[in-house]
């Protein structure tokens, strides 16, 4: 057993190692992205499907092997329309990676603590007076075809202004507002719901198209719920309830004055690499 164990490992390389943390990273991120959605559930379809084809070739089920197989063949083609809004999803992912795009300029920290202060403002008056409010923060993907449903206002963000669109006898306060580098883009915006069918019931329209949009894109949304005052933050598909302003100011801030550092995982690669390099130029 140890000479098994010495002969595996002996041809193992930095490289090869390398090469492991990609993938297993890869897995990762795409288990995260079908984690608590309905695409979970229909994986869990998927495997019980290969399994059982499996089985029933050990065993010599002939016919109900045929059956599978060819319902293998046809699921390879139904993956892609199933899984169309999660591989959407990944793609987008992927295509807002630091690894293939440069990282956004960075803010004027004081421009960027100016805005913040505003939406604060507004958010506070919004939970005390229980005024509904549904807030979008378009970040790398664009969000043009969701500005169409709504009024362009491209008009500078102020507290008063937020508390305009959003008064109940507004023709716009039923919508969602758009806020593109640092300004109010557009108002009264309609946006998709989500389809994840676990959310709580008690959650109405309006979380669930502030969910729904951040499953299309990389948006940071802001609700206050109209009955009750609570502020809720959704981003990923993901919703975070019953924030105080303390939070949301502190994660606006970080959107606002993000350095666009390169992550942790992708540093870690970078260096592993230039080992490599300097390791053959040593040989060399």
């Amino acid at each position: 057993m140890r000479n098994f164990f010495e002969n595996v490992f002996s041809d193992v390389g930095i490289t090869d190692v390398i090469d492991i943390i990609i993938v297993a990273f890869v897995i990762y991120k795409l288990l995260g992205l079908i984690k608590q959605t309905r695409a979970e559930q229909l994986m869990k379809g998927v495997l019980l499907l290969v399994v059982a084809t499996f089985l029933s070739g050990f065993f010599n089920l002939h016919t109900i092997n045929w059956l599978l197989n060819g319902a293998v063949m046809l699921g390879a083609v139904a993956i892609l329309v199933v899984f169309q809004p999660e591989l959407r999803r990944a793609l987008e992912y992927m295509g807002r990676s630091k690894i293939v795009k440069a990282p956004l300029k960075q803010m004027d920290k004081e421009k960027g603590k100016q805005i913040t202060a505003h939406i604060i403002k507004a958010l506070e008056t919004f939970s005390k007076d229980r005024v509904g409010a549904l807030i979008v923060f378009e970040r790398e993907t664009s969000l043009y075809d969701i500005v169409e449903t709504g009024t362009v206002v491209d008009a500078q963000l102020s507290e008063q202004l937020l508390g305009n669109i959003f008064y109940e006898g507004s023709p716009l306060h039923d919508g969602a507002v758009i806020i593109r580098d640092g300004r109010i883009y557009a108002a009264g915006c309609v946006l998709p719901l989500t389809r994840n069918n676990t959310i709580s019931k008690e959650l109405g329209t309006r979380h669930r198209a502030g969910i729904g949009i951040t499953e299309n894109s990389d948006a940071l949304v802001i609700i206050v719920s109209e009955e009750t005052g609570i502020i809720s933050m959704a981003s990923d598909g993901q919703l975070s309830r019953f924030l105080d302003i303390k939070t949301v100011e502190k994660t606006l801030l970080n959107m606002y004055l993000n350095t666009g550092e390169m992550s942790g995982t992708m540093s870690l690669i970078t260096k592993l690499i230039n080992k490599i390099r300097g390791k053959k130029d040593a040989e060399q």
